[in-house]
């Protein structure tokens, strides 16, 4: 469905057609384990905000990048607020990004703030270095997002100039394993005028201009590799999003500023999680046949674009 307002546009993919779905990606998908996932989401819901948490969030820090390692992957650690950086051996003037912030608010164990996030990057990874050796895709794993995004807006603007390749999208998961179908769990985020579903069983995609094309093949691949995933894609139209600062909450901001496309995944936060920024935001909160199927998503994508770079 399309918003009758016309600087907004509410995509469902349910309303596309779906494709021939991919044999190989979906062969990928039967290596991702449920219990996996959970098993990276137990072991970073821990404190681990960047100041109040220091000696744990540097800890996460260092397991992000051992786990990376382990698929792979050449990893770093990049400024001041060590975001973690992961890519195989890179010959291209074109990349796919895909973030995921590792840090947490003071004393909350963010399982889904965002446990859920980095589990969905860590899975990816594990997706694409079984797809095809030298993929341009680049994971980053950014710190500080809970304190202004700092972490990710030093990538974008430190790093990404000296990096030697341009970003033909970036792929920003925020919190994406808390679902519930009841009727009444899902709100709307006030200000902008979005008309939602009541019910919180769909991942959101977030964009503006600068990523709609990028919004609508990723909505397509959805439909057509990841069909039982309900899913939504919300674009800004006409630059207008500078008006609504409630888009702007995660580290697909600093990408949108720097003019390259960017699209955040995300199940919607404090609108449809109870336990946002609290204590009771644990493990055992999450929906993991969701998380599965968003981190399956996610792949897709990636995947899809990726080999559309290469020419694979």
């Amino acid at each position: 469905m399309l918003s009758k307002l016309v600087f907004m546009r509410i995509r469902d993919v349910s309303r596309l057609k779906s494709g021939d779905s991919s044999a190989e990606i979906q062969k990928r998908f039967a290596t991702l384990d449920v219990s996996q996932l959970r098993r990276w989401i137990e072991h970073i819901s821990i404190p681990r905000h960047f100041t109040a948490n220091a000696t744990t969030n540097a800890a996460i820090a260092e397991w992000i990048a051992s786990e990376l390692d382990g698929l792979g992957y050449q990893t770093q650690f990049q400024g001041r607020y060590r975001n973690v950086i992961a890519s195989s051996p890179l010959n291209a003037d074109k990349v796919i990004v895909v973030g995921a912030h590792y840090d947490s608010v003071p004393e909350t164990p963010g399982a889904d703030d965002n446990g859920s996030a980095v589990a969905a990057m860590l899975g990816c990874a594990h997706l694409c270095s079984t797809y095809h050796p030298d993929l341009p895709v680049v994971f980053v794993a950014f710190n500080c997002e809970e304190d202004g995004l700092l972490g990710s807006s030093d990538w974008v603007a430190q790093y990404l100039p000296k990096a030697g390749y341009d970003v033909e999208c970036a792929h920003v998961l925020e919190m994406v394993g808390f679902a519930d179908n009841t009727p009444g769990s899902q709100k709307v985020p006030p200000g902008p005028p979005i008309s939602l579903p009541d019910r919180g069983d769909f991942i959101g995609l977030l964009t503006n201009r600068n990523g709609s094309a990028a919004m609508k093949s990723a909505l397509q691949t959805i439909r057509t590799e990841v069909p039982r995933l309900p899913a939504y894609g919300v674009e800004v139209l006409l630059g207008l999003e500078k008006y609504f600062p409630v888009l702007h909450r995660s580290d697909h901001a600093p990408f949108w500023k720097a003019g390259i496309p960017s699209i955040m995944w995300t199940d919607t936060s404090e609108f449809r999680n109870p336990h946002y920024h609290a204590s009771s935001d644990t493990p055992d909160t999450l929906n993991y046949d969701f998380l599965k199927q968003v981190t399956q998503a996610v792949t897709a994508v990636v995947l899809t674009q990726a080999a559309a770079l290469e020419n694979l």
